[in-house]
């Protein structure tokens, strides 16, 4: 795989990488024509498990290669690092990317593909915490007396204070620091103990909830009544004007969405159908 330069530029749009818990950001892509040359051209974080890194870790790595062996291109990557509060754009040379991972659904600030998954922000705890075994909203009126981490800046901070959950939470800053790194410490946190729930961004609540010390228990938070959405259809954002190539890539996922959600669940990612439920990895069954 080739590399690309990148580099940040301030939040304005289009909304990241659910990883990057969906603030709002925009990505300028090229007009140029779907593939060419052999070359499937992606935009990609370089540092941010579990969707994607440089050593090609994370599961948007795997989508990518299996899109790209099944059209028979070689991957070519542009790098776009992105912390809480900015937003990677493409460098200013002669790159271009034929798509760009990660993209919410429905945002109407880019052209997306079909959801190649859907999830949602989700409740963690501690299974051994009794005390919560059940909940299944923010309006469950027993957390009002736990101390919640929570992001800082990120949506589900309006649920909480819609919900009078702000009295006892605890914010956790992601200025300067990748949401990967923020989410582990909170995970650490309520392992620990030194809180008793915290919210995060499924695929990162799921992969770092893992490896934790003691077991959690993950609840998508699907029953929201008020608030910022919590759940979303998460896409591959593709140029305007290629109708193509994006019928092309639709069709693919399509084909492929067993394996897509065979892929994600190796990495704890909590998968939703189009109600809002949860789907059942092949280990549950």
């Amino acid at each position: 795989m080739t590399k690309a330069r990148s580099r940040i530029a301030p939040a304005a749009g289009r909304l990241a990488t659910l990883a990057l818990a969906l603030f709002a950001t925009c990505a300028a892509v090229s007009a140029q024509a779907a593939p060419a040359e052999g070359l499937l051209r992606v935009c990609a974080d370089p540092m941010n498990m579990p969707f994607s890194n440089e050593k090609g870790e994370g599961f948007e790595n795997k989508l990518v290669e299996l899109i790209a062996d099944k059209l028979q291109l070689q991957v070519k990557y542009t790098w776009l690092p992105q912390v809480v509060g900015h937003v990677a754009t493409l460098p200013d040379d002669d790159s271009e990317c034929d798509i760009l991972m990660g993209y919410a659904q429905g945002t109407g600030l880019i052209v997306d593909t079909n959801p190649y998954y859907r999830t949602s922000y989700v409740l963690i705890y501690r299974q051994d915490d009794k005390s919560l075994a059940g909940v299944e909203s923010l309006a469950d009126e027993r957390l009002k007396s736990k101390t919640i981490g929570i992001l800082a800046r990120t949506p589900p901070v309006s649920n909480m204070a819609i919900n009078g959950l702000m009295a006892n939470a605890k914010a956790f800053e992601t200025e300067d620091r990748t949401p990967a790194s923020a989410a582990a410490d909170v995970i650490a946190a309520i392992a620990s103990g030194e809180i008793d729930a915290g919210i995060l961004w499924g695929p990162l609540g799921g992969y770092y909830a893992q490896s934790a010390k003691v077991p959690l228990a993950l609840v998508p938070l699907v029953k929201e009544k008020a608030g910022p959405a919590t759940i979303y259809g998460i896409t591959m954002g593709v140029r305007p004007n290629e109708p193509e190539w994006k019928h092309r890539l639709n069709k693919l996922i399509a084909q492929n969405q067993p394996a897509i959600n065979a892929m994600m669940s190796e990495y704890n990612v909590p998968l939703l159908d189009e109600n809002g439920n949860l789907i059942k990895s092949t280990a549950e069954r």
